[in-house]
């Protein structure tokens, strides 16, 4: 628009200065005729009383006036400035051109150097009064006896003016037309990228919702079809890629649950075996003894093992099944301790529960026993023999239960991985109990299934939390909660042993 306007304005200009500098020799050169005419008509008057050379005046510029451009052009015959006589002709008009309608500063110009014409475009009162330019132009005659007069003649710029208008009229109309031109233009070509650029963006989008086969279109040769053509290529390297991870991960999904099946059958086998030597083990001597107590021992942990790979294949298939019922979240804490006290007793651990009144949930008590238990186990293992608390809240829609120790404590990369399977935050840390590495992940699992949350807080050498929170009332049909957003929550902000978080659990009300 800035680019347009300022051709226009030039233009318009130069279009102007033309128009005007042609109107100005036109009137010069017909200026310089009709007073060498009119000088050439005094000059041959033989009129010589007042009365008579005013007749001759008004003759001569009737007779100029209406000549070469017509009506158009006004005259005006008035004694010069510069005249010392009195006067004898009055002013002589044509056209209704008065004596203050010329500029002064013309009249000035022309007492100073009376043998030159002088010309000036400049405003003036046309005929009705109103303000029009035109082109006054006034030269000195000599009536005789009468001494110097000024004739002034007027040219209107009328036709100029018109054909200014015209032209300002078209180059409005050719800025418009330029402008609209130069955006559909601008529009077209900035359409030709962003399309790409967005077909791009929405592909990507679809791809990164697991739309693997969606790609882009790919139109000529340039650089945007390349970049499409690139873009593809790479989408197609990601989809054999992902295609292969999944490939290879539900074939380990497979090999585990076969196995664990598998495993059943001989490992019952072997249970039996071993539970007759264990229950003759005071028949043998000492070594045969503790080998049967260990190998007793070792059953129990395979059989522990086996379970959870068996517990993890099921939730990699989508084939748990849960059983929720109306029960005591306190109550099954109490027994879930109870069993665990003698673990805590051994590692010198105080396990203190708080719980003035009983917490009603519906859940399925084998899984959370579960949680419970594998939670209170890891906080005696971890705990350094520092007491453990374990703590209750609830309201209209959830209900939640932390356990906190105060042991070796947890760092925020450790708080983020500690749900991973097979992951130990110390691979080389003491345990009295055993544990396969998947127990918090299976713990959490069970915590989506019942559509609540598990989340961990630690700091080090300050303790663990970790909080369980459940719905008062499982949904009706509900199936396995979204995962969780990986974060890294304070102590503070779990409320571990403070009331329960409002939004621990999927659809909770603040």
């Amino acid at each position: 628009m800035v680019l347009v306007t300022l051709l226009g304005t030039v233009l318009y200009r130069q279009v102007a200065s033309g128009l005007v500098e042609q109107a100005v020799a036109r009137a010069e050169a017909d200026a310089a005729q009709q007073v060498q005419q009119a000088q050439e008509l005094f000059d041959a008057t033989d009129r010589r009383d007042d009365f008579g050379l005013s007749a001759a005046a008004i003759e001569t510029v009737n007779q100029i006036g209406p000549g070469g451009q017509g009506e158009d052009r006004r005259a005006l015959l008035v004694q010069s400035l510069d005249s010392q006589r009195d006067t004898l002709i009055a002013p002589v008009t044509l056209g209704d051109l008065e004596v203050a309608d010329v500029p002064p500063a013309l009249r000035e110009a022309v007492r100073e150097t009376p043998e030159l014409q002088q010309v000036l475009v400049a405003e003036i009162p046309d005929r009705v009064g109103d303000q029009q330019p035109a082109v006054s132009v006034v030269s000195r005659v000599q009536i005789p006896r009468a001494g110097p007069y000024d004739l002034v003649l007027v040219y209107p710029m009328d036709r100029e003016r018109d054909i200014l208008n015209l032209v300002r009229e078209w180059f409005l109309v050719g800025g418009l037309a330029l402008l609209a031109l130069v955006a559909a233009l601008a529009w077209l070509a900035t359409r030709l990228v962003t399309d790409p650029v967005g077909q791009a963006a929405s592909v990507s989008q679809d791809l990164a919702q697991g739309e693997l086969d969606e790609r882009m279109e790919v139109n000529g040769t340039d650089e945007l079809a390349r970049l499409a053509t690139s873009f593809n290529t790479m989408a197609d390297s990601l989809q054999q890629q992902i295609q292969q991870l999944e490939a290879l991960s539900q074939t380990q999904q497979r090999f585990v649950s076969d196995v664990s099946h598998e495993l059943r059958t001989p490992l019952t086998t072997i249970r039996m075996a071993a539970d007759v030597l264990y229950s003759s083990r005071d028949d043998f001597g000492p070594p045969m003894s503790r080998s049967a107590e260990l190998l007793h021992g070792e059953l129990n942990r395979f059989e522990d093992l086996l379970s959870e790979l068996l517990e993890i294949s099921r939730y990699d298939s989508g084939t748990m099944v849960m059983e929720p019922h109306d029960g005591d979240l306190v109550q099954l804490t109490r027994e879930v301790v109870d069993s665990v006290e003698p673990i805590a007793a051994t590692a010198g651990s105080e396990i203190r529960l708080s719980a003035p009144v009983p917490v009603w949930v519906e859940m399925d008590a084998r899984r959370i026993t579960r949680v419970l238990r594998n939670l209170l186990v890891n906080a005696v293992e971890h705990g350094e023999g520092k007491p453990i608390d374990v703590a209750f809240e609830q309201d209209e829609h959830v209900a939640s239960v932390s356990v906190r120790d105060y042991g070796i404590g947890l760092t925020d990369e450790q708080v983020g991985r500690v749900f991973e399977r097979f992951w130990r935050a110390d691979t080389a840390r003491t345990r009295t109990t055993g544990g396969t590495g998947l127990g918090l992940s299976i713990a959490r699992e069970d915590a989506r299934l019942h559509h609540g949350t598990l989340r961990a807080a630690g700091r080090p050498h300050d303790g663990a939390c970790f909080r369980l929170t459940l719905p008062r009332r499982v949904p009706t049909g509900a199936v396995l909660a979204p995962a969780e957003p990986d974060t890294s929550p304070t102590i503070e902000e779990l409320q571990c042993g403070q009331p329960a978080d409002r939004h621990g659990a999927q659809g909770a009300r603040p």
